[in-house]
């Protein structure tokens, strides 16, 4: 079958798994016979499940590491990490099938493996979650990240939609008069580089904007809906597979249509997820750990949807703060604690970096142009947060630039600190 039938196929499974009016049980119970398939068909087709019972709750949990580690295990050709890198570096195909990768720019690179047909699939997933109405509404649509995919070369056959993608490598500089001469109908792009856009081009006009690759913080949010006037949706995707996508409502909607999600706690009602991909079928992942903190809503969504609603991506579980109390035990401060505290110290605080050093010690980065009081209140405010769970940590103030980086991603709370392990 062509891409076109295949993405044809995705979009309208897609437009019918999740509407508006069905119920959460008809949808559970839809989700449970698919999951229950794969299971069954698809988990023996790689190594690493070969023996595996077909129970969800009797498999391990794994995560990036074992992945990478066994990468042969988890797809169905076989193919080597080592074969997975030199394919990327030759143009990304092993015998018809794409080999891409995560940026790398928050970590270790993720290597991923996909067939054409599960490409297209994608390309009608997505389409049918951000653009339902592509068909009568023809889209242009850039792409703005550090690094492309075989996944945005896909839509090169679809009449209706103009896909271009802009490296972020390159700079911004680079390409802004191409990007505004190309004048999307809708960007996909980092917040920061939302944010950028917002403050320095006054050409741009999209009729949808979708934040992606990193977190979306509050205040670039509302510098980019004040500017164009339209509301800022998300797209949280990683090199595991699409995850979650705002509706027409604005909410932030789990993709369960094609993933299964587990939750383990974390702290303040914060949970990090468990993924099973099931209808992936080349390269097989089930209870996939992620690295990102997910605050869930406990409300549905007034659009209809029976999908799951999040309510904020506050970061990654690398960068929960841990301090040691007084009695020696570790006290876990998650990154939405500490950005709120700075941020609602004073209006003027509008961009920040907090760090958490090697040795322990907290530092807040403040541009030169924010005012002294401000400044004061902010690192007064973090004191006070602080020491309401009981803890008194070092925390200095440092003036710095806070540019635009293009080669990493935006992370304004960052912990560089590394437990000794216990003996």
């Amino acid at each position: 079958m062509n891409g076109r039938f295949q993405t044809g196929i995705a979009f309208a499974e897609t437009l019918w798994t999740g509407p508006s009016g069905r119920s959460r049980k008809a949808f559970e119970d839809w989700q449970k016979r698919r999951l229950d398939g794969w299971l069954r068909q698809s988990l023996p087709k790689v190594d690493f499940y070969r023996d595996a019972p077909p129970r969800l709750d009797q498999l391990p949990v794994i995560d990036k590491a074992i992945v990478m580690s066994r990468f042969e295990a988890f797809n169905r050709a076989r193919i080597t990490a080592e074969a997975g890198w030199r394919a990327l570096e030759a143009g990304g195909e092993i015998d018809g099938i794409n080999i891409g990768a995560s940026t790398g720019t928050s970590g270790n690179r993720g290597l991923y493996a996909i067939t054409a047909v599960e490409r297209f699939r994608w390309l009608g997933t997505i389409l049918a979650k951000t653009l339902p109405r592509f068909l009568w509404h023809p889209e242009r649509v850039a792409i703005i990240l550090p690094q492309s995919s075989s996944l945005y070369e896909s839509p090169a056959r679809l009449r209706q939609l103009h896909l271009r993608f802009f490296d972020l490598r390159h700079g911004i500089a680079s390409w802004l008069n191409e990007l505004e001469a190309f004048n999307p109908t809708t960007i996909v792009a980092p917040p920061r580089v939302l944010r950028y856009l917002a403050e320095t081009s006054g050409r741009l006009a999209p009729r949808k904007l979708y934040a992606g690759a990193e977190t979306l913080d509050p205040i670039d949010r509302v510098v980019v809906e004040k500017r164009f006037g339209i509301l800022l949706g998300q797209i949280y995707m990683a090199t595991e597979g699409l995850f979650a996508v705002t509706c027409a409502h604005g909410r932030l909607h789990l993709a369960e249509d094609a993933n299964f999600f587990e939750f383990e706690p974390v702290a303040n009602d914060l949970v990090t997820p468990l993924v099973t991909g099931f209808r992936r079928d080349f390269q097989i992942m089930a209870r996939y750990r992620m690295n990102d903190l997910l605050r869930l809503s406990s409300t549905p969504c007034s659009c209809g949807s029976p999908l799951q609603t999040v309510d904020e991506v506050i970061g990654r579980m690398d960068d929960i703060f841990i301090f040691t109390s007084d009695t020696g035990t570790d006290v876990p401060v998650t990154p939405d604690i500490l950005r709120n505290s700075v941020l609602d110290a004073s209006r003027e605080i509008s961009d920040f970096r907090l760090v958490q050093e090697a040795d322990g010690s907290v530092t807040l980065l403040l541009p030169p142009e924010v005012a002294e009081t401000s400044a004061e209140a902010a690192l007064s405010a973090l004191g006070k947060t602080l020491s309401a769970l009981d803890l008194v940590p070092a925390i200095s103030l440092r003036r710095e630039r806070l540019p635009l980086e293009s080669t990493r991603k935006l992370r304004r709370v960052e912990s560089r600190f590394k437990r000794q392990a216990q003996s």
